[in-house]
């Protein structure tokens, strides 16, 4: 059956993807589906996604926007896919994610497997006894803006994996909806909260790495 499909894309991928979205939790999408609801029909949701990633019929629905209070007392808006595209970015997190890896700087710390924001203090406060200088650089709306053309071109150089890429595009332009259900839709920059997240820190970890060639560098996730 598999091998009817334009995209062979395994069920086994999709299976591992939702025990790491349960295994996560986090909100409901903007259809209000918890996980544990997500539950009451598994087998049909899980075969659902399975079938529309392998077609390639698969279109992400809008990402419910939530914006939460920053230090500086304004707000970062916050994307929160439904359960069932959370599920899909984790299939695709899962191809993607280990090709990726070994581009990171040792340094960055941002959303990555394996690292934590924990661990990154660690690291500088042994170092902050080797060096007499800290630099806090801050780019702001950096995810705001991200060009959606530069940033598939830069996946583009790691993989020709025609659904991975089909996806990724999709994910980029789809819909954000507000909390009066109004429909803000994006010709650029990606939204905070997503599973493939790394994606777009790659982008960041090369800017960065290329403006400051000054020295040890420790990219954390923003807080």
């Amino acid at each position: 059956m598999d091998k009817a499909k334009p995209f062979c894309i395994p069920k086994r991928e999709v299976w591992e993807a939702y025990k790491r979205v349960k295994a996560n939790q986090g909100a409901a999408g903007v259809d209000g589906q918890s996980i544990a609801k997500f539950e009451e029909d598994l087998k049909n949701n899980l075969i659902k996604i399975w079938n529309r990633m392998s077609s390639g019929s698969y279109f992400p629905p809008p990402v419910r926007r939530v914006d939460i209070p920053k230090d500086n007392n304004g707000t970062r808006p916050l994307g929160i896919p439904m359960v069932a595209d959370r599920i899909a970015q984790t299939v695709v997190k899962r191809y993607l994610e280990p090709i990726l890896e070994e581009h990171f700087h040792p340094d960055s710390y941002g959303y990555r497997s394996g690292k934590s924001a924990i661990e990154a203090v660690g690291i500088a406060r042994q170092r902050c006894w080797r060096y007499s200088w800290v630099l806090d650089l801050d780019i702001k709306g950096f995810f705001d803006s991200i060009d959606h053309e530069l940033l598939m071109r830069a996946v583009r150089k790691h993989t020709d994996c025609k659904w991975v890429l089909l996806y990724i595009e999709r994910w980029l332009t789809a819909p954000v909806q507000l909390e009066d259900g109004s429909l803000i839709h994006r010709e650029k920059g990606t939204p905070q909260g997503g599973v493939i997240s790394p994606l777009r820190n790659q982008g960041l970890d090369k800017l960065l790495r290329k403006l400051l060639q000054i020295g040890p560098l420790l990219v954390l996730p923003a807080l």
